[in-house]
């Protein structure tokens, strides 16, 4: 008779309103106020990073234009980003971590997976091992976070979010399928805001409404993912968690206030850009064989460009170069453009032949 797998044991852990929650910490004046980290709404082109649960009581949410977060909360508090303090907080949480593991896979500075099917501390449980950290991140760095305890990294990851904040919840194996099957379809990771009314428009509302649907029927619908679809609604996920998460690529990209349309204001904030995309390269010592362009235009249609070297660059002056040079060879004519960004890839590979089409996958940094 065979022997049945064990089922691993995954935790997830996600901070709760990080970057608010740091800055309500080492600020006791913005606690229990409405505080949005990110661009200053007087500013171009800003953006909120995160609010704290307070503003987001008022419909604020992360990537929100600054200034409809300040039309929505005209009392909010907005304070820039100190992202070199993050970072170091980051460093903390993921030494508790260590504690328990050392099969760790960041995602960001605020979130992560953890493998405890083996722990060092021979707790045996993941829901304890959970608690614990939750514990200690409160007792030692006065922050909180969500826990989410399942056997794989997609339940795992859905579980964290459903106390927040400083949630903590389990769905073991004989609950997995029930609780697919009663989820709506905008709370599947992966399934965006466009996808999820494609599919409520087909009826499709729920897990128990997809599951209906065989896989070949999810591919003739939503394409290649409707593979991934046919496993998820099922709470199938094999991924292990990787340790050594390979960053694929770096870059900064900016929205602007208004459209532009001359090419001099284009340079112009390609400088800029440039430049910070050097410096965190430069804070990861990291170089890659490949520079892309974003550009998306003020109707939202979005190119990319790119330009490959055989030797890896980082340096401020390739960058800019490299992306003005990929601007102007696109059709500046009579084009408003809303936002560009550059991103540098390729860090370990050998380099591709020079190409001027398809994107290149960018790192959230932030």
């Amino acid at each position: 008779m065979p022997v049945a797998t064990p089922h691993r044991k995954i935790i997830h852990v996600d901070m709760d309103a990080f970057y608010a929650s740091v800055e309500q910490r080492d600020y006791p004046e913005y606690r229990g106020k409405p505080l949005v980290v990110g661009g200053l709404p007087e500013g171009r082109g800003g953006v909120v990073a995160t609010a704290s649960y307070e503003a987001r009581k008022f419909g604020i949410r992360s990537a929100m234009p600054s200034k409809k977060a300040l039309q929505l909360c005209p009392h909010a508090i907005f304070v820039r980003p100190r992202f070199a303090v993050y970072k170091e907080v980051s460093k903390q949480i993921r030494e508790i971590f260590s504690r328990y593991t050392d099969l760790i896979e960041p995602l960001s500075l605020d979130e992560a997976y953890l493998d405890v099917t083996t722990d060092k501390l021979n707790i045996g449980s993941a829901i304890e091992i959970a608690q614990q950290i939750k514990n200690a991140i409160q007792d030692e760095l006065q922050l909180t976070a969500s826990a989410g305890v399942s056997i794989n990294k997609f339940v795992a990851k859905i579980a964290s979010d459903i106390n927040k904040p400083n949630g903590l919840k389990f769905i073991g194996p004989s609950s997995i399928q029930a609780f697919m099957e009663s989820l709506p379809v905008e709370k599947f990771h992966g399934v965006g805001k466009v996808t999820a009314q494609k599919m409520k428009n087909m009826g499709l509302h729920t897990g128990a409404d997809l599951k209906q649907l065989t896989e070949d029927e999810l591919v003739k619908r939503f394409g290649k993912t409707g593979h991934f679809y046919y496993k998820i609604v099922r709470g199938i996920d094999d991924r292990a968690v990787q340790p050594h998460r390979e960053t694929k690529s770096m870059g900064a990209e900016d929205t602007f206030a208004y459209d532009l349309t001359e090419p001099e204001e284009m340079y112009a904030e390609l400088v800029k850009i440039a430049q910070t995309v050097t410096d965190r390269l430069a804070r990861y010592q990291l170089k890659g064989r490949t520079v892309t362009l974003k550009i998306k235009y003020s109707d939202f249609k979005q190119i990319t460009r790119n330009q490959s070297y055989p030797a890896p660059v980082g340096d401020y002056e390739t960058l800019l170069t490299t992306a003005k040079q990929l601007l102007a060879a696109t059709d500046l004519q009579d084009v408003k453009i809303r936002l560009l960004g550059i991103s540098v890839s390729n860090f370990g590979e050998i380099a591709p032949k020079s190409r001027y089409d398809g994107p290149a996958e960018q790192l959230r940094l932030f």
